[in-house]
């Protein structure tokens, strides 16, 4: 059973480094792109859409796309991270009372 285990938060940590770079290449063309076009925005509004809806997308229509693209590899990767973490968390603090 540990043996398992182990095997499981070894593999959950590597698909949590490959998903950290895979995100991290979106995220960086994304960025890029609105750096570029000096889209400029904090994270107050990557995680409140109503403010990101109200503030934001007005200011820049032409790189509506492109902002909501880069929040959504932003988010989407945070929520995996946190399920990944949690995950690994959990198994270790099984493995440890086996």
């Amino acid at each position: 059973m540990a043996d398992i285990l182990i095997f499981l938060i070894i593999g959950i940590f590597i698909a949590l480094l490959f998903l950290n770079i895979y995100f991290r290449v979106k995220v960086l063309k994304m960025y890029k792109v609105l750096v570029q076009n000096r889209v400029e925005f904090d994270s107050s509004h990557i995680f409140n859409a109503k403010k990101l809806n109200a503030e934001i997308l007005p200011k820049y229509p032409d790189f509506s796309k492109e902002i909501l693209s880069f929040i959504g590899h932003i988010r989407k990767s945070v929520s995996i991270a946190v399920v990944l973490v949690v995950l690994i968390t959990i198994m270790g603090f099984i493995l440890k009372k086996l």
